[in-house]
């Protein structure tokens, strides 16, 4: 499997998880157009990047249209609120971005013989009924739920992909994303991990929705996009699970933060959200078959790795 090497652009190349995408695509030698209009994306993320001779930086809702030109070899649709905080609080844009964007997106990719890379998420299996979840299952979500306007974003955004593919002979692959934690996690965030360890950092206690019994499987961001771009090299048109097989409880993961920054943090139950999903571990035999990846960075290295950075961008 030789590398798609080219002009690569990047929607939602300014968030946690595209700008990460930009380092290792600049890195392997791309060039890089990222798009974002940064509602939840820092500029911060890819400020390292002004002046690199590779790198372009456009400033668009792509749910509007995407302002880009020249040869494309490649189109990475990254662009969507990934947060619950962030897609509860952007209901309708959340919906748009996963619709028109995806659209846009696609028709770019159409129109100059691109590959597109459309990122889905592990919520298009909702609270799942089957455990671990492989490519085949379908799912279970509550459509009208308040998670549904990011859950059924996704899922229309891979209905899109494949119709899409199967009328007009676009390139297309879907990659199905699981929790992903790294260095630029926003500190508000509102993500499990940044939740705790910035809790941790302070001495306060770790807020715990529901029991803490519900699992969580959580990859380090340097391995996910390094599965992102294996997928995108590849000719294989998806689904694919790319994520960390490892399987914690929310409870655990608590109380390896804790012992983690050695915090004197207790542990504080809430009551769960409405459909949280309460097992999450992804099935990755196909990722490992057809594309040779797998995840190889233990949970405590990430973790101290990413509390680094928080402990900086947070001024703790």
């Amino acid at each position: 499997m030789s590398p798609r090497n080219g002009r690569q652009v990047v929607l939602g190349g300014g968030g946690f998880l595209g700008s990460h995408l930009c380092d290792q695509l600049l890195a392997r030698g791309d060039e890089v157009v990222a798009v974002d209009d940064f509602s939840t994306g820092r500029r911060a993320n890819v400020a390292h990047l002004d002046g690199h001779q590779g790198f372009t930086l456009v400033e668009a809702d792509i749910s509007k249209g995407i302002p880009v030109d020249g040869e494309i070899t490649g189109v990475f649709n990254l662009a969507s609120p990934a947060s619950p905080p962030d897609y509860l609080a952007r209901a309708l844009e959340t919906l748009a971005v996963g619709s028109e964007g995806t659209r846009h997106g696609l028709e770019l990719a159409l129109a100059h013989g691109a590959r597109f890379l459309m990122a889905s998420t592990s919520e298009v299996y909702g609270d799942p009924e089957v455990h671990p979840q492989a490519e085949s299952y379908w799912g279970r979500v509550n459509p009208i739920g308040p998670r549904s306007v990011y859950d059924e974003a996704k899922r229309f955004s891979e209905a899109l992909t494949m119709a899409h593919r199967r009328t007009l002979g676009t390139n297309t692959t879907i990659v199905r994303i699981f929790n992903t934690y790294g260095p630029r996690l926003r500190p508000d965030d509102g993500r499990v991990v940044s939740n705790f360890l910035l809790q941790a950092m302070r001495h306060e206690p770790l807020t715990v929705y529901g029991d803490g019994s519900q699992t969580r499987s959580l990859c380090y961001v340097e391995d996910e996009v390094g599965g992102l771009i294996a997928l995108f090299d590849s000719d294989l048109e998806g689904p694919v699970n790319i994520g960390n097989p490892d399987e914690y409880t929310v409870k655990e993961l608590a109380e390896n933060i804790i012992d983690l920054l050695g915090s004197s943090s207790s542990i504080e139950y809430r009551p769960l959200p409405t459909d949280d999903p309460t097992r999450r571990r992804p099935d990755i035999t196909r990722a490992r078959a057809e594309l040779g990846w797998e995840p190889t960075t233990p949970l405590r290295v990430g973790l101290e790795r990413t509390a680094a950075f928080l402990a900086q961008d947070a001024g703790l």
